[in-house]
């Protein structure tokens, strides 16, 4: 199942891994990692299914999906 939430992945010189953040689940910092971006992003998809199945499981309300302004991104 597709569920609408949002996936920051960022590279981290540190750990040589890209690091996945999800802002509606801010439980921890980071909720996964993988050595490459297509990885990190299918683990990253992964996680929103487990929280989302979790908290249903829990009769938990979900989080609301952010949702970036409609207004076009001015590019400087």
């Amino acid at each position: 199942m597709k569920y609408h939430y949002s996936m920051i992945i960022q590279w981290s010189e540190e750990d040589q891994l890209f690091l996945v953040h999800l802002p509606e689940f801010p439980w921890q910092q980071f909720h996964t990692h993988e050595k490459t971006y297509k990885e990190a992003a299918r683990n990253g998809q992964e996680v929103i299914e487990t929280f989302v199945e979790m908290l249903i499981e829990e009769n938990q309300p979900l989080p609301e999906a952010r949702i970036l302004p409609t207004k076009p991104l001015e590019i400087a």
